[in-house]
């Protein structure tokens, strides 16, 4: 299992150059990916290919973009422009976001999310693949053809978390991204899901990145209290909410990796023992005597 640095809190507060120099550190240290989140601050694609022109051998990917407010041929064009300017080292994560989100802050419409998440990738996965596509569906079309000199395709990874949506991800793209997803569920539920799917459909063993709250303290319980206070909105939405009740936990701040280091070492190698291939760590302590044993640990787990 490889483990990832997932850029959420800096990816929030930092500017382009402190970005870079954090990336440039993470790989320094050995890590073999970091991961930015698409919110309401800095455009997570632009970020990357600014990124991966400046920080050599670390994969940069999204996690993750919402598909609703963007055309599929748009971010195909995107997609394919970035991984070029990194070098073949882009990954682009997309989800659907949230009701609230797309139909409350947007204006947009969220109906039959399965429907659109389809549609979109019979749309973004041949662009991004052979350059082309044509398709017409119910409410998606497009004929075109995108050209972007020296361009590769790259991986496409979907933020899926129930059984449709993994069945979907693992016929048509390379995997999925999980958040607020334990174990015992990556275990029973979206490892045997997505792969099945991958394997009925002729497909690669498809990814599987969990994100994942991760603190080395010797204050267990304030770590718990943090977490739940910084993530409690994942506590209420309805497909986060889901993950946290198939686990059997009462909310997020009992899905995260707290303790000191043996027991932030056990945390993490039941992911591993789940079938996940890359752990994306949420390093969310502001203590800065935490986030660096937290860091160290991590590096001794590379």
């Amino acid at each position: 299992m490889r483990i990832g640095i997932f850029a959420g809190d800096v990816a929030g507060q930092a500017a382009v150059d402190e970005l870079v120099a954090w990336t440039a550190e993470v790989h320094d240290q050995g890590f073999p990916s970091i991961w930015l989140p698409q919110i309401f601050g800095l455009d997570a694609i632009t970020i990357a290919g600014v990124i991966g022109r400046e920080v050599p051998d670390i994969e940069i990917g999204t996690a993750v973009v919402p598909t609703y407010p963007r055309h599929p041929m748009m971010l195909a064009q995107q997609a394919l422009t970035t991984n070029l300017l990194t070098g073949g080292r882009f990954s682009l994560g997309i989800g659907l976001s949230h009701q609230f989100v797309i139909e409350t802050i947007m204006g947009m419409s969220f109906e039959k999310p399965l429907r659109h998440m389809r549609e979109y990738l019979s749309i973004l996965g041949p662009l991004v693949r052979e350059g082309t596509v044509s398709f017409s569906g119910e409410t998606m079309s497009c004929n075109a053809t995108v050209d972007i000199t020296g361009a590769q395709p790259c991986p496409i990874l979907v933020a899926a978390l129930g059984p449709q949506m993994l069945q979907l991800t693992g016929a048509v793209a390379d995997g999925t991204i999980t958040w607020m997803t334990g174990p015992q569920t990556l275990a029973d539920h979206t490892t045997p899901t997505i792969t099945a799917a991958a394997s009925a459909n002729g497909r690669p063993s498809p990814r599987i990145l969990a994100g994942i709250p991760i603190c080395v303290t010797d204050d267990a319980a304030g770590a718990r209290e943090r977490a739940a206070t910084q993530f409690s909105i994942y506590g209420f939405l309805p497909s986060y909410r889901a993950m946290l009740d198939r686990e059997g936990l009462e909310g997020p701040a009992d899905i995260a990796i707290v303790g000191d280091e043996a027991t932030v070492r056990f945390g993490i190698e039941r992911f591993a023992d789940s079938g996940v291939t890359d752990l994306l760590a949420v390093e969310f302590s502001t203590d800065p005597a935490e986030r660096t044993r937290t860091r160290d640990l991590l590096r001794s787990l590379l």
